[in-house]
């Protein structure tokens, strides 16, 4: 097992690439924490520790350039230091930004952390890479900070009016893309010191807006599901919906009663999926696992549930009760744990869609404990 230690692992990327890292048998994972930064001693411990080490730590955004700019210059040499002192050599990965060719204080301390790291490198004759990256959206992303499409996700969620200021064409970066790109440089896959990551998508500001914007229309007010059939429109669709408030669900359906008995629109969608049922014995449990591609959805239709969700790499739990007397649904997100259980006398009659048939060689499902 190859041992992995991420500076910034709290941050966006750093916590998705510390999950994805943590769903792989050949990765072991080294704990980093922010606090490590003051002491010397432990981040020499750290150092020492590590095989690879992803260098993610950095400040994005400051009022004041020059605090940034000498932050993430101080985080290089620290680490540069402590190498030193512990006579490691791990292969040092850093993530710099397209923004190098920019005349900002951000890029140039990129552009400077990257010398630095190669100088390191060359006198020490260690292996390093540089990542040349692009603008990284994702699941989960600080809006007003992360990314435009933090921001925009944010505001569309939540009935606000985003502002196009620059209608610049952007090279994406899905942040799971980026955590596979890592993890093919971590085990040897990828490897130059200069490496430039492939973008996911090329949108225009305001086409993302507009994208985020239908998705608001047709799945948070109407409950279709959109349009999702490129990959990239899935990405930015996986995005969005992480940013609607919990209390969103459950929504309840339509229910339509005549002398026949009811019905009810399950599932309306935009684009091809799978729609199964289930019948569960009272207090029976099914589920336990998370995706971190599909779009899935849990109705209930009869009897009494409990669904419970929990985000990977956190402990607070999100419960919601259902009910067939009012049927309703509850989406589950990605990269969120989740289950299903009958707390009711009867049984439970349940509908699942996603938004993909099962495939046995690439399921999409990972078992962890609710």
């Amino acid at each position: 097992m190859i041992k992995v230690g991420i500076t910034g692992q709290s941050g966006f990327i750093g916590t998705h690439l510390y999950n994805y890292l943590g769903l792989k048998e050949d990765i072991q994972r080294i704990e980093f924490k922010d606090e490590f930064y003051e002491n010397h001693n432990v981040l020499d411990d750290f150092v020492a520790s590590c095989e690879v080490i992803v260098h993610l730590a950095a400040m994005n955004r400051h009022d004041n350039p020059q605090i940034l700019y000498d932050t993430n210059i101080r985080l290089v040499k620290q680490l540069i230091d402590s190498l030193k002192r512990t006579n490691s050599e791990p292969h040092i990965i850093m993530s710099s930004s397209t923004q190098e060719e920019s005349d900002n204080p951000y890029g140039k301390s990129k552009q400077e952390g990257r010398r630095l790291f190669i100088n390191w490198s060359e006198k020490a004759d260690n292996k390093f890479t540089g990542m040349i990256i692009s603008n990284v959206f994702g699941p989960f992303g600080k809006p007003f900070y992360n990314s435009v499409v933090s921001t925009f996700c944010y505001q569309v969620a939540h009935g606000q009016k985003p502002e196009v200021k620059i209608d610049a064409e952007m090279d994406l970066i899905y942040v799971q893309d980026l955590a596979h790109e890592i993890y093919n440089i971590i085990t040897g896959k990828l490897y130059d010191s200069e490496y430039r990551v492939k973008h996911t998508g090329t949108a225009k500001v305001t086409d993302v807006l507009k994208k985020l914007t239908y998705f608001c229309y047709t799945y948070a007010e109407t409950g279709i599901f959109s349009d999702i059939s490129s990959y990239f429109e899935l990405c930015l669709f996986n995005t969005y919906r992480s940013y609607l408030d919990s209390d969103y669900f459950p929504r309840l359906y339509k229910l339509n009663i005549d002398e026949r008995g009811s019905f009810v629109e399950v599932v309306k969608a935009l684009n091809q999926g799978q729609v199964s049922f289930s019948t569960t014995k009272p207090g029976i449990t099914r589920g336990n696992h998370f995706h971190i591609r599909k779009v899935e959805r849990f109705a209930v239709i009869k009897g009494e549930a409990l669904i419970q969700l929990r985000r990977i790499g956190t402990n607070d739990i999100i419960e919601y009760k259902l009910s067939g007397k009012n049927p309703g649904y509850v989406d589950m997100p990605v990269w969120y744990t989740h289950n299903i259980t009958n707390v009711g006398k009867d049984e439970l009659y349940t509908i699942f869609w996603i938004n993909e048939f099962f495939d046995s060689g690439d399921p999409d499902t990972y078992y962890e404990k609710v």
